[in-house]
């Protein structure tokens, strides 16, 4: 008879939460290390190990390990890196995996499967050294450079809209439908309960808590069919870490309710796109630095400065957080899209907007990301430009009329001749992303028209499908 780890949602809610906690106190790795070798060798209903990592457009990918196998070699853990696009040539394969085991998961069985536990892990030269294009471990070290040179804390929460679509694999069948089937069309937080958009969101939710998310709220978007899913504060790779789990769990739940959960972010024209509202501050020793009482809207001046940073490199960075050719489909002003580079406290179609926020909760929104952009990349882009960018002595920076790109291939232009992108992720970095970039533009049609395109959906890199990117 199997006999294999599962455990009911409120005890996985607290294991998560107690190792969240870890991760906040900055326990120390070797303390936490132990802990969890500890834990899988005494725990004889754990078979398997998923070890998660991300590529460089943040398509995330998983692998397990023989728990007994792990528990030997996981110090020696390596991949094939040619077969990840983005990452190494053929001639110099070979990359190394390092655990991360601050950030461990406990997962319900009857989501993930019976007797695994997750955990997110660098990637590594075959030398140990950091690999350029791991930009979560890029991300990583900034932060803690951040905290060890400064005492700076980094915060984010993300708002990540998606849509519920009808059928399995409904972005992979896109070429042979032309269309994405609803499957409500009640709009902004309207769905009877026990529909399939509100029976989605409600077990989506309750997979959330169990891991230690601490939810917010839920409810459908304004769209048809569309969902957010608010969860709380985190330390900034912990923020990003959590994005990636969530896409993870709408995909699976969806899939398991024979539907598909998309994060395009403008998989139907006619209606709102979806956005990764990105909400950042600083906190040091517990005070939040973005915070004045005083000041204009209630933000202090080293806030109004970040704001300053962003809004300078506004095109530079648009690429990173505008990552696909269907993402300018959702920079359109008749959407509330956040197509000008400017910022507000009001005005919903601002890059940057200012939320009515107290001593705890004051922060900076940066409202123009996409869904589908690599998490880490755009907190990486955020913070960096936030702390480090330059700042335009142009007067009229925060109110001119200065727009997003509508097209990725002036994004494209832009990012490529931005000597600020090339200084935040090198110049090797920086052309692998923007060459991918260029080959999945490269598939589609220059102009975006009134339709959604088959080439944009089949090509676009979270869906991607390695079978037709061969036929090309």
């Amino acid at each position: 008879m199997r006999e294999f780890l599962e455990l009911p949602y409120a005890e996985l809610e607290e294991l998560n939460l107690r190792a969240k906690l870890q991760r906040k106190e900055r326990v120390p790795a070797e303390q936490i290390r132990e802990e969890r070798l500890n834990y899988l060798a005494s725990e004889h209903r754990i078979k398997a190990v998923t070890v998660l990592f991300s590529d460089l457009e943040g398509r995330l990918h998983m692998l397990d390990y023989d728990k007994k196998f792990l528990l030997k070699s996981f110090d020696n853990l390596t991949f094939d890196g040619s077969s990840i696009r983005g990452f190494t040539a053929q001639r110099e394969s070979d990359l190394r995996l390092s655990l991360d085991w601050s950030a461990f998961y406990w997962a319900p069985a009857d989501v993930f499967g019976a007797g695994k536990v997750l955990v997110f892990a660098d990637v590594l030269n075959r030398d140990g050294s950091p690999f350029s294009a791991d930009i979560r471990g890029v991300l990583k070290q900034f932060s803690n450079e951040q905290f060890a040179e400064h005492g700076y804390t980094l915060n984010a929460a993300n708002e990540i809209e998606g849509f519920l679509f009808d059928g399995i694999d409904a972005e992979q069948r896109y070429h042979e439908t032309g269309r994405f089937e609803y499957v409500n069309t009640g709009g902004y937080y309207h769905s009877l309960p026990g529909d399939p958009l509100r029976s989605f969101i409600d077990t989506v939710a309750e997979v959330q808590r169990a891991m230690g998310f601490e939810n917010e709220k839920d409810h459908p978007e304004v769209a048809p069919s569309q969902f957010e899913i608010n969860y709380t504060y985190g330390d900034v790779v912990t923020a990003a870490d959590q994005i990636q789990l969530y896409k993870l769990i709408c995909r699976q739940v969806a899939t398991r309710m024979g539907m598909t959960a998309s994060f395009l972010p403008k998989p139907v024209v006619g209606v709102n796109g979806s956005g990764m509202h990105t909400n950042v501050s600083i906190s040091k020793d517990g005070k939040n630095l973005f915070w004045d009482a005083n000041g204009d809207e209630k933000m202090s001046a080293p806030a109004w400065q970040f704001i300053d940073r962003i809004l300078t490199a506004g095109r530079d960075v648009c690429l990173l957080l505008n990552a696909s050719v269907n993402a300018y489909r959702r920079l359109d002003p008749h959407f509330e899209a956040p197509n000008q580079i400017k910022a507000s406290a009001v005005d919903r179609g601002s890059m940057v907007r200012i939320p009515i926020g107290n001593e705890r909760s004051a922060r900076v929104e940066v409202r123009s990301v996409g869904p589908d952009a690599n998490p880490y990349l755009v907190m990486l882009a955020v913070f960096k430009t936030g702390i480090d960018g330059a700042i335009s002595d142009r007067a009229d920076l925060r109110t001119a009329d200065r727009y997003l790109p509508d097209n990725i291939y002036d994004a494209l232009a832009d990012f490529r001749g931005s000597a600020w992108a090339k200084a935040m992720l090198g110049e090797d970095v920086m052309t692998r992303y923007a060459d991918l970039k260029q080959a999945s533009a490269d598939r589609c049609p220059r102009s975006l028209g009134t339709f959604v395109k088959a080439p944009e959906v089949q090509f676009h890199h979270e869906v991607y499908n390695q079978f037709l990117w061969n036929l090309f």
